[in-house]
């Protein structure tokens, strides 16, 4: 069986797939650290983790991007160290490159 991508249907199929997929790994987590114990290093890791995630997503933008990545990096560093919020700064970081790729092309 094969399912056309170019088709609502099929297109329907292959998101809630995905949704399915991203909510089992999601559960998935808490469900196993349920067997874990939590030590103040296992505490420690889990709270570097987010951090971590973003360095590896960031990394090869770093590495590869253009004058508009670099300003929002700076853009996301300032955010973080004034509001020490991950979310916040990566949101400030996302809204700074795509201003900047809408002004500046």
């Amino acid at each position: 069986m094969s399912i056309d991508p170019n088709s609502t249907s099929g297109f329907a199929i292959i998101v809630a797939a995905m949704a399915v997929a991203a909510y089992l790994t999601r559960i998935g987590g808490f469900f196993l650290m349920r067997f874990v114990v939590v030590t103040p290093r296992v505490e420690a890791w889990l709270r570097a983790l987010p951090l971590a995630i973003m360095g590896s997503i960031l990394g090869p933008i770093a590495a590869h991007g253009g004058p508009a990545e670099y300003v929002a990096f700076v853009a996301t560093a300032i955010v973080y160290f004034w509001r020490r919020s991950d979310i916040l700064a990566a949101f400030a970081g996302m809204a700074v490159v795509a201003a900047s790729r809408a002004v500046f092309g």
